[in-house]
C-alpha cells in the first residue's frame, strides 16, 4: 500500500461514522468522570467486541488509555493477542504507546477522529502505523467525525482552564481579605 494513498483515505463510510459515534459515547463517559474525553471501540465482523475510555486519572495509571483498554478487552474476548480482521475506532489520533500496541496486536485498520499535533503518532508527529521497518502496517482512515471529536477535547480543556482561573481568582480574593 502506497504511503500517500493510505493517508488520503479520509472518505468515511456510514458504518465508520456509526462506530465512531460509539467511540464518542465512550469519550463522553470519560468526560463525565473528569477524564480526558477519549474513547475507543474495536469492531470484528460488524460488531463491537470492545469499548473503552481513558481512565488515567481515576486509576492513576499512565497507560490507562482508551486504545489500550479496548485492545486488552478485545484480546480477552477473542482469546488471542492477534486482533486480525478487526478495526479500531478512536476519537483522537493514537500516541506512540498506543500506536505500538496497535502494531503489536496486529490490528489491520485504524479509524480516528481528531488529529493530535502534540502526541499523534499515526500522522501528526510520526507515521508509526505505516513505517516499513515494522513487520505490520495498518490501513488508516482519519478525520471521521473529526470536528465533533476535536470539539469534545477543546471544550474539556477550556473548562479546565476556566476552573483554574476561577480558583486562582478566589485564592487571591481570600488572600486579600486576610491582609486587611
Amino acid at each position: 500500500m502506497d504511503r500517500n494513498e493510505r493517508f488520503t483515505n479520509n472518505v468515511s463510510s456510514q458504518q465508520d461514522r456509526q462506530f465512531m459515534e460509539q467511540a464518542i459515547l465512550e469519550a463522553k463517559k470519560a468526560e463525565a468522570i473528569g477524564e480526558v474525553p477519549i474513547g475507543a471501540v474495536i469492531v470484528l465482523d460488524g460488531k463491537v467486541i470492545a469499548a473503552a475510555h481513558n481512565l488515567r486519572e481515576q486509576d492513576q495509571e499512565a497507560t490507562a488509555h482508551a486504545e489500550l483498554a479496548a485492545i486488552t478487552e478485545a484480546c480477552r474476548k477473542t482469546g488471542s493477542w492477534r486482533l486480525e480482521d478487526t478495526t479500531l475506532y478512536v476519537t483522537l489520533e493514537p500516541c506512540p504507546m498506543c500506536a505500538g500496541a496497535i502494531l503489536q496486536s496486529r490490528i489491520p485498520r485504524v479509524v480516528y477522529g481528531a488529529r493530535d499535533p502534540k502526541a499523534g503518532c499515526v500522522d501528526s508527529l510520526y507515521r508509526l502505523l505505516d513505517d516499513p521497518r515494522f513487520n505490520h502496517r495498518c490501513e488508516v482512515t482519519d478525520g471521521v467525525l473529526g470536528e465533533e471529536c476535536g470539539a469534545l477535547l477543546t471544550n474539556f480543556f477550556r473548562g479546565i482552564r476556566e476552573r483554574r482561573k476561577a480558583e486562582k481568582l478566589a485564592r487571591r480574593e481570600r488572600e486579600m481579605g486576610q491582609e486587611e
